[in-house]
């Protein structure tokens, strides 16, 4: 397997006060930037027009179009659209603002040098880059063969930036849940 190009952080590491992890400005970027993004594909859902919906935040049953936002808000019952209509409803807008939370958390905590999370900062952090992951694996129709079509790709590829960044956040996700378990 050829070295990995762009960003090296040397992963997430266990500590006496939770977990940390070393990145430089271009990785710190990479980041702000990629959470950003989710968390405006995130933004609170539509409501209704009855103000008892608008004010519980109960949303709309139906699967977002976006199949970004269906990944990241998939149904609870695949085999009973009506139950996860229901279900999405009633609890999309509560998955939302966790999403836009642990986002917040990883912007607020991300800082070029040594990061020092505690356990729940790390946790935020864990589910921030998954959501990324997921979002970038969508827009790049990412399979289980990933990291072959990644060793087998140039770096001239236009698509190579998107998937050695894809493989990255993989690693730091890796090194991040061993670190904490």
């Amino acid at each position: 397997m050829r070295a990995r190009a762009g960003p090296m952080s040397t992963g997430f590491k266990s500590s006496g006060k939770g977990v940390s992890v070393k990145l430089d400005a271009g990785e710190v970027s990479l980041l702000v930037s990629l959470v950003s993004q989710v968390l405006d594909l995130v933004e609170p859902g539509a409501t209704g027009d009855d103000p008892l919906e608008r004010a519980l935040g109960i949303g709309s049953p139906e699967t977002p179009s976006d199949p970004v936002l269906a990944r990241l808000f998939p149904a609870a019952y695949a085999d009973d659209d009506k139950a996860a209509g229901e279900f999405r409803r009633y609890t999309e807008a509560t998955l939302r603002d966790g999403k836009r939370a642990d986002a917040a958390t990883l912007l607020e905590t991300v800082e070029p040098g040594k990061v020092q999370l505690t356990a729940d900062q790390a946790m935020a952090w864990l589910r921030a880059i998954n959501d990324v992951r997921l979002a970038l694996g969508v827009r790049l129709e990412v399979t289980e063969e990933v990291h072959e079509e990644i060793a087998g790709m140039s770096e001239d590829d236009p698509r190579y930036p998107a998937f050695v960044t894809y493989d990255w956040l993989t690693y730091l996700q890796d090194t991040l849940v061993r670190a904490l378990w």
